[in-house]
């Protein structure tokens, strides 16, 4: 198994080792391990290099973060050049969805247009260095991501924790677009009907990791054996069996990835 999206650079470095370690046994081979910024990115090629072959980084923007300035974009997207070669994807990147929404309750209005302008610079470059792309686009927003995706001819897109109308999924899946889910998928009704209705060759499932959840996970750090019991969830809504959806999971991870 592998947890297709995960925060590996914001755990503290003990608790990083202590995670990796308690992987093997629980049969978790692998992380994709996304990044927020540069310092991020930097940090997460460097826990690649310290645990190989298991931590497989990501490199790109949040989208959720302040609008950086021209000259920090440009300094990440010269690194990601330098050091395309080590990384497996370009993520997480995409639309500021909820922090669009936070600052609209206080009045405040943020330039959407110069958020999509970042995203076709991610874009542009995911083409160009022959990566898929990690995407943070949710509700309408995954709409304007999928209008850009196909206009600039990118079929390899992973739609993390994906939340949308049925229209956009619908068009997701015609497009080959990938999602994952999270331990939501144990108590999120809206989650639980989406696992129903996606191909199921195009999920994947992950963490969020440090992001906490609710319900059994209630007050529990967030680590990749939460995985397990999302592979658990998804069985079962598949009807299949726990075997056969790890199986297949991590087979559609090592297929999108090329890990």
């Amino acid at each position: 198994m592998i947890d297709a999206h995960i925060h590996l650079d914001q755990y503290q470095n003990a608790t990083i080792d202590q995670l990796i370690k308690q992987m093997r046994p629980s049969g978790i081979e692998g992380l994709i391990s996304v990044s927020t910024n540069l310092n991020s990115s930097e940090a997460n090629l460097a826990l690649s290099r310290l645990y190989p072959g298991i931590v497989h980084p990501a490199c790109g923007y949040h989208p959720e973060n302040p609008l950086p300035a021209e000259e920090e974009i440009r300094q990440l997207l010269d690194w990601m050049r330098l050091h395309a070669h080590h990384m497996v994807a370009v993520g997480e990147i995409g639309l500021p969805y909820y922090l669009r929404r936070q600052l609209a309750k206080d009045g405040i209005s943020i330039d959407t247009s110069a958020y999509v302008q970042l995203l076709e610079e991610f874009l542009i470059f995911a083409k160009q260095h022959d990566k898929p792309v990690i995407l943070h686009a949710v509700y309408e927003d995954a709409d304007l991501a999928c209008d850009l995706l196909e206009k600039h001819h990118i079929r390899r897109a992973h739609f993390h924790w994906f939340k949308g109308a049925k229209h956009t999924v619908h068009r997701m899946a015609e497009q080959g677009y990938y999602i994952s889910f999270t331990p939501d998928l144990l108590y999120e009704a809206e989650i639980i009907e989406l696992a129903r209705s996606y191909p199921a060759n195009q999920v994947m499932v992950e963490t969020d990791g440090p992001w906490p959840f609710h319900g059994v996970f209630t007050g529990q750090l967030t680590q990749p054996t939460m995985i397990l019991e999302v592979a658990k969830a998804w069985a079962a809504i598949q009807n299949i069996t726990f075997e056969k959806a790890c199986l297949r999971l991590r087979e559609n991870t090592r297929r999108f990835y090329g890990i």
